[in-house]
């Protein structure tokens, strides 16, 4: 789907990948609905949009909160008068913690914002794009969601479920105007840490070598664009989720233990 003068919607829109998707699809001549639950992270976004900040509306809205996103399309809608597609990119990590040593508190918020957001977002939002002539659902999962990373055991059942949930649905509106895509971001360089609330952060930041190997989200949010615009059905963003996707399909045993083996040495910085 071609986004010039399309609406479109995109949570996490307040840093990161989500910031620049929403400048992306602007410049792409799109309409955008930022989402996001931190109302001064949005008000930054819609600074860097700068003049085409007439095409863009902000929503803050909690994605845990069902009866919150249930009645955003309507709010969606009323300023933009269409909705033709979605674009769930909010997510967060927890500590870098084994399953054992992980409390229930945060495994709920994990799989509340990452799966039940992207599902109370995508339910919420198909009856409406189902009446467009054509539509688009994009669900963000993480090259964390096919491949285990140690210490981010709960984060990858998240984007795991995602994905299986997304590629559910791509087989379900196989036959009709609604495509669906799936992303898998590799490695990129944003504050996820420290936005998720990760303890000790800044002490396993990656350093400037590390941080050069990294997508940007700049880059990141152009594959994703251009994943939705040539209608794929899945995307590998990064040189590592491409490689890693292939690797763990041939080898699973082998991939897990590279994964192992370098999780290993960031933890331990």
């Amino acid at each position: 789907m071609k986004v010039l003068d399309k609406v479109i919607v995109v949570t996490g829109a307040g840093g990161g990948i989500g910031r620049e998707l929403v400048l992306n699809l602007l410049s792409k001549g799109a309409r955008v609905a930022a989402v996001d639950i931190n109302e001064t992270a949005l008000e930054e976004t819609v600074k860097h949009a700068g003049e085409k900040r007439e095409k863009l509306s902000t929503h803050i809205v909690n994605l845990t909160d069902r009866e919150a996103v249930e009645a955003l399309p309507e709010q969606v809608i009323d300023y933009h008068g269409a909705v033709d597609g979605i674009l769930n990119n909010a997510g967060i990590i927890h500590d870098f913690v084994d399953i054992n040593d992980l409390d229930y508190d945060k495994i709920n918020l994990v799989m509340d914002i990452n799966f039940y957001g992207t599902l109370y977002m995508t339910k919420s939002f198909l009856p409406y794009l189902l009446e467009r002539s054509v539509a688009h659902i994009t669900n963000v999962s993480s090259m964390g969601g096919f491949l285990p990373v140690p210490g981010q055991s709960i984060y990858g059942a998240s984007k795991a479920a995602v994905k299986l949930m997304t590629e559910g649905l791509y087989a379900e509106l196989k036959d009709t105007n609604v495509n669906v895509t799936v992303v898998f971001p590799g490695g990129v360089g944003t504050d996820i840490m420290k936005n998720s609330g990760v303890e000790g952060a800044e002490k396993t930041d990656a350093n400037e070598k590390d941080m050069a190997q990294l997508l940007t989200p700049k880059e990141a949010a152009e594959i994703t664009i251009n994943g939705i615009e040539t209608d794929q059905y899945r995307v590998l963003a990064g040189k590592d989720s491409k490689m890693m996707d292939k690797l763990y399909r041939l080898k699973p045993k082998l991939a897990v233990g590279i994964i192992a083996k370098q999780m290993k040495k960031i933890i331990n910085k």
